[in-house]
C-alpha cells in the first residue's frame, strides 16, 4: 500500500507540475507579446513624431510617410490634420487594402476625434478606443488611432493620425515558433474577440491573460495554448516502473546509510568515552559529582590524589571523610543550604568559594570550590558537579610575596628619603647663593654707607625674603614632585616666568661677562603649568649654558639667547641657546641620566629633573649640537601646553622684543 501510495502520488505530481510548466510558459509568452506589442506602437510614435510638420511641403510629408508605412506593417494609414480637423494630407500602407472605401473616414472619426482632443489638452500623443473598419467582401479590420498633437510655440498646429491594425500588430509580436503552439487575440472586458494571430486555435485548458495599457486607452490581451491536459496512460508504466526503481534503491541506500551511520556513531561515542576518561584522568582539578542529597556519585584521580582517600571510600562514607571534625557541623549547614537552593539559583551564581579541606594524614589544605547543576537529558536536575583546585601553594605564595612587598615598600620609602634629600640640596643651592650674595652685597653697603644705602638695603632684603619664599615654594615643589602628585597648576604669561628668573640667572651671568638676550612674541603667550618647578627648569639651563660658556676665551663671544614662539595652538616652545664648545656625541646619549655630570662640583640632577618637569606636564624635551645654522654651541628646547584663552597662530608673524644685558 506504501509503494501504491507513493506511485499514485508520484503520477499526481508528475501531472501537476507538467500542467503548472505549461502554464507558466503561456503566462511568461503572454507577457513577452504584452511588452512587444507595447515596444512596437512606441516606434511607431517616435516615427509618428519624426513626420514634418504642417509647414513642411506635401511632397516631403508623403515621402516620410511612405517610408513608415513601409517600415510598419500593422501601420494602415496616416493622416496629416490642421488644427480644425481638416484632412491636409494622407497615406495609405502598400501592404493593405485602402481603409474608409466602403464608408468615409468622416464617418468613423468619432474615436479618432476623442482622442485628439485629448492628447491636445493633455499636449501628449493619445490612442482612441479600438473600432471595426469594414471592407468590401464582408472583411474588415479591428483599428485603433494614435493622435499626436503639432504644437508651434505651445499654440496647436494641427495633429498627425495613425491608423493602426490590431490583428496586424499581433502578428508582428509573435513569433512563428509560437505561433503554431499558441493562439493570441485581443478581448474585450466581456470576453468578445477583436482581432487574433496564430496558426492553432487555443483548446483554452491553458489560458493567460495581461493588460496592455496605453496613453488613452487599455488593451486586454488573452493567450491560448493549443496543448490540452497532460496525459496519464504514457507517463503511468514508465513512472510506475522508474517510481519503484527508485525506491527501492533509496531503500537499500537508506538501510546501508543507516548501518554505517550507527557503527561511526557506537566508534564516535566509544572515542568520546576513552577521550574524556583520559581528559578526566589528566586533570590536576579535582572533579566531584554529588546526588540532590548530597551523596558522592564519582570523584576523578585527582580528587582522590587531593584529599587521599580512594573512591570507595567516598562513595560509601556517609558524610565526607575530607572534612575537618572542627568544621563538619558547618559544613553540614552549608551544604544543606546551598542543596536547597535550587539548580536555577545556583545556575545565576557560579562564584566559587574557598573553603578548608582535610587529607587523610590530618593535615588541612585550602581549597576553591566551583559548583554547577548536573542536567541530564531530559532537562532534570539530578545533582551537583563541583571542580575542587588545591590553592595551599598559592596562598604560601601570597604570603611570601606580601611580606616581600612590605620590605619593599620600606625599601622604597627609603629610596624615596635620599631622593628627596639629594634633590633639596641641589635645588637649595641656587636660592640660599642669592641669599649669602645679597647678604654680602649687604654687608659691602653697610661698611661704606651713603644716602642710598637704606634703598639698596631694602631692595636687597626684599630680594632675601624673596629667595627665602623661592627655596619654600622649591622645597614644597620637590616634596610633591617626589611624591609623584598632581601639582598646583596655573595659566601664566611666559613673560612672567623670565622675569622671576633673570634677576638670579643676570647675577651669574655678570660674573663670567655673558650677554643675554631674550625674544618674546607680543603678546606674550599664557602655558599652564607648575610655575616653581617651570622657573626651576628655566634657571637650571640658563646656568648650564653660561657655565658651558666659561670656557669660551673672547668675553664678546659669550651670549646666551633665550625665545619663546608659539609653534602650534596647543604648544609654546621655549628655546635656550649658548655659544659654548657644543656636547661631544659620546655625552649625548647620556646627558639626561639621573646622577651624570661633567663637572667635578656637580650632582648630575638638573637635565633629568628638568626633563622629567616638562614630560610631567605633558610636553618634551631635546636639544641639538651645535646649534642650527652655526658651527658651535647648544640650543635646548622644551614645549609646554598652552592656555585656552592664549591660542594663537602659529605661522602669524609674532612682534618681538630684544632686552640685552
Amino acid at each position: 500500500m506504501l509503494l501504491l501510495v507513493a506511485l499514485t502520488l508520484l503520477v499526481l505530481l508528475t501531472a501537476r507540475h507538467e500542467a503548472s510548466r505549461v502554464q507558466d510558459q503561456t503566462d511568461a509568452l503572454a507577457a513577452d507579446v504584452a511588452a512587444q506589442v507595447r515596444s512596437e506602437l512606441l516606434r511607431m510614435q517616435q516615427g509618428l513624431q519624426a513626420l514634418p510638420s504642417q509647414a513642411a511641403p506635401a511632397e516631403r510629408w508623403h515621402a516620410d510617410a511612405d517610408e513608415l508605412l513601409r517600415r510598419n506593417r500593422a501601420l494602415l494609414r496616416i493622416e496629416r490634420r490642421s488644427a480644425q480637423w481638416q484632412i491636409s494630407d494622407s497615406a495609405n500602407s502598400a501592404y493593405a487594402p485602402p481603409l474608409f472605401s466602403l464608408i468615409g473616414r468622416s464617418e468613423m472619426d468619432v474615436e479618432a476625434a476623442a482622442a485628439c482632443s485629448a492628447s491636445r489638452r493633455s499636449a501628449a500623443p493619445m490612442f482612441s478606443r479600438s473600432y471595426f473598419v469594414p471592407l468590401p467582401g464582408g472583411t474588415g479590420f479591428e483599428v485603433l488611432d494614435l493622435c499626436l498633437p503639432v504644437l508651434d510655440g505651445g499654440r496647436n498646429d494641427g495633429y498627425q493620425l495613425a491608423t493602426v491594425s490590431l490583428q496586424a500588430l499581433l502578428s508582428g509580436a509573435l513569433a512563428p515558433e509560437q505561433a503554431r503552439r499558441h493562439e493570441v487575440s485581443f478581448v474585450e472586458a466581456d470576453g468578445a474577440r477583436l482581432a487574433r494571430a496564430g496558426a492553432a486555435r487555443g483548446r483554452g485548458v491553458y489560458r493567460a491573460e495581461t493588460l496592455v495599457d496605453l496613453a488613452g486607452t487599455t488593451l486586454r490581451l488573452r493567450m491560448d495554448s493549443a496543448a490540452g491536459p497532460p496525459s496519464l496512460i504514457p507517463n503511468l508504466a514508465t513512472g510506475a516502473v522508474l517510481g519503484l526503481s527508485v525506491l527501492l534503491v533509496a531503500l537499500a541506500l537508506l538501510l546501508a546509510r543507516d548501518v554505517d551511520r550507527r557503527a561511526r556513531a557506537e566508534g564516535l561515542l566509544a572515542e568520546a568515552l576513552a577521550f574524556r576518561k583520559a581528559m578526566e584522568d589528566s586533570l590536576i582539578t579535582g572533579l566531584r559529582a554529588r546526588t540532590l542529597q548530597g551523596q558522592i556519585t564519582y570523584v576523578n584521580p585527582a580528587f582522590c590524589a587531593m584529599v587521599g582517600f580512594t573512591a570507595e571510600e567516598l562513595g560509601k562514607a556517609p558524610q565526607p571523610p575530607y572534612w575537618p571534625p572542627e568544621l563538619a557541623e558547618a559544613y553540614a549547614q552549608r551544604q544543606a543550604a546551598r542543596l536547597a537552593a535550587g539548580a536555577a539559583d545556583a545556575a545565576r551564581s557560579r562564584e566559587g568559594f574557598e573553603t578548608l579541606f582535610m587529607r587523610k594524614t590530618g593535615e588541612r589544605f585550602a581549597v576553591m570550590i566551583y559548583e554547577a547543576p548536573l542536567v541530564d537529558g531530559h532537562g532534570q536536575h539530578t545533582g551537583w558537579m563541583s571542580a575542587v583546585l588545591d590553592v595551599s601553594a598559592q596562598r604560601r605564595i601570597e604570603d611570601l610575596s606580601r611580606q616581600q612587598h612590605e620590605r619593599l615598600q620600606a625599601t622604597a620609602r627609603l629610596a624615596t628619603i635620599g631622593e628627596m634629600a639629594s634633590l633639596l640640596s641641589h635645588e637649595l643651592n641656587q636660592p640660599l647663593a642669592a641669599i649669602a650674595s645679597y647678604a654680602s652685597g649687604s654687608l659691602n653697603l653697610m661698611e661704606q654707607p651713603d644716602a642710598d644705602t637704606p634703598a639698596l638695603l631694602r631692595q636687597a632684603l626684599q630680594r632675601i625674603t624673596e629667595q627665602a619664599e623661592r627655596a619654600g615654594r622649591v622645597i614644597k615643589s620637590v616634596h610633591d614632585f617626589v611624591r609623584r602628585r598632581e601639582q598646583q597648576r596655573e595659566a601664566i604669561g611666559v613673560d612672567l616666568l623670565l622675569e622671576a628668573v633673570l634677576p638670579l640667572v643676570r647675577l651669574q651671568a655678570r660674573k663670567s661677562g655673558t650677554r643675554i638676550d631674550t625674544e618674546l612674541p607680543q603678546p606674550a603667550p599664557r602655558v599652564v603649568c607648575d610655575r616653581t618647578m617651570v622657573e626651576q627648569v628655566l634657571l637650571n639651563l640658563a646656568r648650564n649654558a653660561i657655565q658651558a660658556m666659561e670656557q669660551v676665551s673672547d668675553p664678546a663671544a659669550r651670549v646666551l639667547r633665550i625665545r619663546v614662539r608659539q609653534t602650534h595652538e596647543r604648544w609654546v616652545t621655549f628655546y635656550l641657546a649658548d655659544a659654548g664648545p657644543g656636547i661631544d656625541r659620546e655625552l649625548a646619549a647620556r646627558l639626561f641620566t639621573p646622577f651624570f655630570t661633567t663637572r667635578s662640583d656637580g650632582m648630575g640632577l638638573g637635565l633629568s629633573l628638568c626633563r622629567t618637569v616638562v614630560e610631567q606636564h605633558g610636553g618634551a624635551m631635546d636639544f641639538d649640537s651645535p646649534v642650527p645654522g652655526t658651527h658651535a654651541g647648544t640650543e635646548f628646547r622644551f614645549t609646554l601646553p598652552a592656555a585656552p584663552a592664549a591660542v594663537s597662530a602659529a605661522s602669524a608673524d609674532n612682534e618681538t622684543r630684544t632686552v640685552a644685558t
